[in-house]
């Protein structure tokens, strides 16, 4: 199989879409509204039943609502090609539908754990649980482009299912984008405390903004 890197350098870089070969200027607009289509898609899902289980059907699912109208040729499907990504060699693709679904049965297991809401050391519990499942995605890279999306939309739907307020973790300017990587580079050393810091801080804001609106 052939190998290719998931995010082309330079923002000159062109992709072949649905809607032909585009710049990567233009690509941003599309992307940015999948995943506006991608996060619909979730709260729908919230809506039609409160638990809502993560599996790898739901994920390639997710990843086809979000991005299958623009890569038609391979969205929702896991990708059958080596890729780098952040200067690193994906895992071996073969391995992905084993590593999706323990991935899932993981974090099952990881919610169970998780201490009750009306304990002082929920929220903090529930960011290292983010942080860990948005890292544990990309490091799989189940699919050929936009894993960091895909698993930054499911920290969503893991939020709502928990009855907390869904969170944005910046990641496209330069700047933000540096931020966040280096977070999950970070992590690829171990090291999960600038990702849960990140996270932290943007779950902190925002339950704070939802208590302000609703005091």
């Amino acid at each position: 199989m052939g190998k290719t890197t998931t995010k082309p350098e330079g923002a000159t870089s062109y992709k072949e879409t649905a809607f032909g070969i585009i710049s990567r200027s233009k690509l941003l607009h599309l992307e940015l509204e999948g995943t506006k289509r991608g996060l619909e898609y979730l709260y729908g899902l919230v809506k039609e039943q409160k638990n809502v289980t993560i599996t790898p059907q739901l994920i390639c699912k997710l990843h086809g609502v979000s991005f299958g109208w623009i890569f038609p040729q391979w969205a929702g499907e896991y990708r059958t090609i080596q890729v780098t990504f952040s200067g690193k060699e994906s895992l071996p693709y073969y391995q992905i539908p084993e590593l999706v679904a323990n991935c899932c049965k993981d974090l099952e297991e990881r919610i169970k754990q998780l201490p009750g809401p009306d304990r002082e050391e929920f929220i903090v519990e529930v960011g290292k649980l983010l942080a860990w499942f948005q890292h544990r995605v990309v490091v799989i890279h189940p699919f050929q482009d936009y894993n960091g999306r895909i698993a930054r939309m499911l920290t969503v739907l893991i939020l709502l299912t928990r009855n907390l307020p869904p969170i944005e973790i910046k990641a496209e300017s330069p700047t933000d984008r540096k931020r966040y990587i280096t977070a999950m580079q970070d992590a690829d050393a171990g090291n999960f405390s600038t990702l849960e810091g990140l996270i932290g801080h943007a779950l902190g804001e925002t339950l704070e903004q939802f208590r302000r609106e609703h005091a």
